[in-house]
């Protein structure tokens, strides 16, 4: 691993578990990296991308004063964009899961904050950067090649929604 380009400053990132329940069996959407990804292509993975300034900025700021505006929720706003774009679908019941730091082959430092929310309405729709998708259970994990980690978290959202049954 090289050293960062920065210090300071990271990519902000967002993924979302999507969970949903169907005759007492829970599942998790998951998708495929599209081969021209140009990173971990053929990979599964969950929605998630790059949190962009105009997820807050074309909303009302919560406070305003004249140093600068402040928006709310605006990780939120990122990760219902992504999944919107990503797969077409629309979630609830958005909770923070975890947050993982790195450093990409091209040295930029990387945060991406996990979340898991309950799928709330709509047809999966892949875009172009994904070319399969598929609901698993937990325990169907092991059967895919995921991106470092997803397998993980999926197994800790599985878990944290079990003790809340």
């Amino acid at each position: 691993m090289g050293e960062p380009n920065s210090k300071e400053l990271h990519r902000i990132a967002v993924t979302g578990i999507i969970w949903k329940e169907v005759g007492g069996i829970r599942t998790y959407l998951i998708t495929k990296r599209a081969p021209h990804k140009k990173a971990w292509p053929g990979k599964w993975t969950v929605p998630g991308g790059g949190v962009e300034t105009d997820d807050y900025m074309q909303n009302e700021a919560a406070y305003q004063n004249s140093e600068s505006p402040q928006w709310y929720n605006a990780l939120e706003n990122s990760l219902r964009r992504e999944i919107r774009e990503e797969v077409g679908v629309e979630v609830s019941e958005v909770q923070y899961l975890l947050d993982v730091a790195f450093i990409r082959p091209d040295a930029t430092p990387t945060l991406v904050l996990s979340f898991y929310c309950k799928y709330a309405s709509g047809e999966v729709a892949l875009d172009d950067d994904a070319t399969e998708y598929a609901w698993i259970t937990a325990a169907m994990a092991k059967d895919y090649e995921f991106i470092q980690g997803i397998d993980h978290e999926i197994a800790l959202v599985d878990e944290r929604l079990a003790k809340q049954q």
